[in-house]
């Protein structure tokens, strides 16, 4: 419903009032109230701007109800107030001559708290990037929290945010680098949320999404009620897929297969099946190492991610193919895709099909732009039934990568889906999530997979990394949940491992196979996910209430005098319509 200007204004001071309130209790340490976290996105570019998110938060007149008060001019410019036709209200810099030339706000940072920022933004004409960006006092150092394209004639929604690492006062502050044009704003919000809100809307999501609750009524064969049954519950596979890269290396070394096996249902090779490994002489193909290890993968109940058809990064060619002719590379890229597409069709759940496109454009410089297109079209061809992801990097991880920022991400994405062919292709999304190091930001991370999740396609990390540090395994940890917690996100494949396999980044065991404290974070999460086992008693009327993850679990319930057991297997998957389960024992 879309809301007039006089209903806005009312919106925005009840929700002023009401954030401002548990706000208040939030920091008098009361703890009344925790605030939820609002996942509105959208991809769309909107008549009219909606009303701030938590009524603006800690923005003064964040609907300009009060013209342009608490707002200034940075650089240079013009900044003021104009009311839309339906009686909108919103601020224009204006006559502006350098990118950063905007209007701009200061607010007080606090050291550890998440901000979430979203704005409605506008150009006076074309199309551009317009990003936000903090400016902390006394230093040059200029921190972005998001972009979003805008254009002329319709509102879109910047979402980002940041991780305050001190306390600090920061302006507020708009980029475009088109210095011609005008950059209108409206409903303009930054909310602070402490650690402890941000892993309640985490787990208040896992609840939600992740798990079903099942009720066990134990009887006597006459139904009477079976007090104290015991009632053992293992999961036997997870619906969500939480994986590990693998390399060569689990081909020769029994330490690394145990502890692999052990562990992972899910994997990606992280070189394997690449072009540079499977042809490293011209015309002399060999998938010797690639078959091996999806021969272990089948053996042991691993499903495997193909990684990947195209690198378009010129540095990760086979060193044969940068020196090839337009004609030449075509034929050669055609003879690739057919060979391993054929190769491994129906034994794989995923392709990434062109690899970091966003970024790189070596096949379109050389074979044209819809390079990429052309390749989805033909893997999907080739193999109709596997999903075909596009895959990149930094576009939830790093918000000072506007190349690949969601919106940008989406915008190539769009190209490739241009073909009234490719609405049959199993598009999925791909976000490889190498942090750096530091504190993430989870802000910019949650609201990149709000705005991707829009889409509508499966959103996978398919490449989860942080580099080493001192507080690495308290920050990957955060990672993992924000990305498990996100309603959009299907699915998680690490890029991760033992010493002994080579990995060095995100190390999950040592050389004797000790785990890491960055692996243990990944084993107690495994297990906090659902793989259990999970011991209860039944009550007084026989029942045990539980609430366990979407997955497959095999069910022991024993007699309490007898000992008599009695087995079964269930399956919890969202909408789960076995909610109370009655099981009969015989004494």
């Amino acid at each position: 419903m879309m809301i007039s200007a006089k209903m806005k204004v009312t919106a925005k001071c009840c929700n002023l009032l009401f954030i401002t309130t548990s706000f208040l209790l939030f920091i008098s340490g009361l703890g009344v109230h925790s605030l939820d976290y609002d996942y509105f996105a959208t991809i769309e570019c909107m008549k009219e701007p909606q009303r701030a998110q938590y009524g603006g938060g800690i923005i003064v007149n964040s609907g300009f109800d009060h013209n342009i008060e608490g707002w200034t001019v940075f650089g240079n410019g013009t900044i003021e107030e104009r009311i839309s036709n339906d009686g909108n209200r919103f601020i224009v810099a204006s006559k502006r001559t350098q990118s950063l030339d905007s209007f701009s706000q200061t607010v007080q940072l606090e050291k550890g708290l998440i901000y979430t920022f979203s704005a409605w933004l506008q150009l006076s004409e074309g199309s551009d990037t317009i990003s936000v960006v903090f400016k902390t006092n006394g230093s040059d150092q200029l921190v972005h929290g998001g972009h979003v394209i805008a254009k002329h004639g319709c509102w879109s929604l910047l979402k980002g945010g940041i991780v305050a690492n001190f306390s600090s006062p920061a302006e507020i502050l708009f980029e475009s680098n088109n210095s011609s044009v005008e950059i209108w704003a409206d409903s303009v919000s930054l909310q602070p949320f402490t650690k402890k809100e941000w892993r309640s809307h985490q787990d208040n999501n896992i609840e939600r999404v992740r798990k079903s609750r099942v009720r066990f009524h134990v009887s006597n064969v006459n139904e009477t009620a079976l007090e104290g049954a015991t009632v053992v519950i293992t999961q036997t596979k997870a619906d969500f897929p939480f994986g590990c890269g693998m390399n060569h290396h689990i081909l020769t070394n029994i330490d690394y297969q145990e502890w692999f096996v052990s562990r992972f249902k899910y994997t990606t090779f992280t070189n394997e099946m690449k072009w540079y490994s499977t042809e490293i002489i011209p015309g002399q193909e060999n998938y010797t190492i690639s078959d091996a290890m999806l021969e272990f993968a089948k053996d042991n109940g691993i499903s495997v991610r193909g990684h990947n058809i195209f690198w378009d990064d010129e540095k990760y060619q086979p060193e044969w193919v940068k020196y090839l002719s337009p004609d030449e590379l075509r034929k050669a890229a055609k003879k690739r895709i057919e060979s391993v597409v054929k190769r491994y069709k129906g034994e794989l759940i995923a392709w990434d099909v062109v690899n970091e496109n966003v970024h790189f454009h070596f096949y379109e410089d050389k074979l044209g732009e819809n390079a990429s297109e052309l390749y989805y079209l033909k893997a999907h061809e080739l193999d109709p039934e596997t999903k075909l992801f596009m895959n990149e990097y930094n576009t939830i991880e790093y918000s000072g990568d506007k190349v690949v920022s969601p919106p940008n991400y989406l915008k190539k994405l769009e190209e490739i889906m241009q073909s009234g062919e490719a609405t049959e292709i199993l598009f999925a999304i791909g976000l490889q999530g190498h942090f750096a190091s530091g504190q993430p930001n989870l802000a910019y991370m949650r609201s990149g997979l709000d705005f991707l999740g829009n889409i509508g396609f499966p959103i996978w990390l398919t490449e989860a990394s942080l580099d080493p540090q001192p507080n690495q395994a308290e920050y990957f940890e955060e990672v993992l949940r924000e990305a498990y917690s996100h309603p959009a996100v299907e699915g998680i494949i690490m890029f991760a491992g033992p010493a002994q396999a080579g990995f060095n980044s995100t190390l999950l065991a040592d050389t004797n196979f000790q785990t890491t404290p960055t692996g243990q974070v990944v084993d107690n999460l495994i297990l906090e996910w659902g793989s259990g086992p999970y011991t209860a008693i039944a009550d007084s009327r026989g029942i045990v209430d539980i609430s366990l993850h979407h997955g497959d679990y095999d069910v022991t319930f024993t007699h309490p005098l007898t000992q008599n057991s009695k087995k079964l297997n269930i399956s919890v998957r969202k909408g789960f319509s076995q909610e109370n389960i009655h099981v009969k024992m015989h004494a």
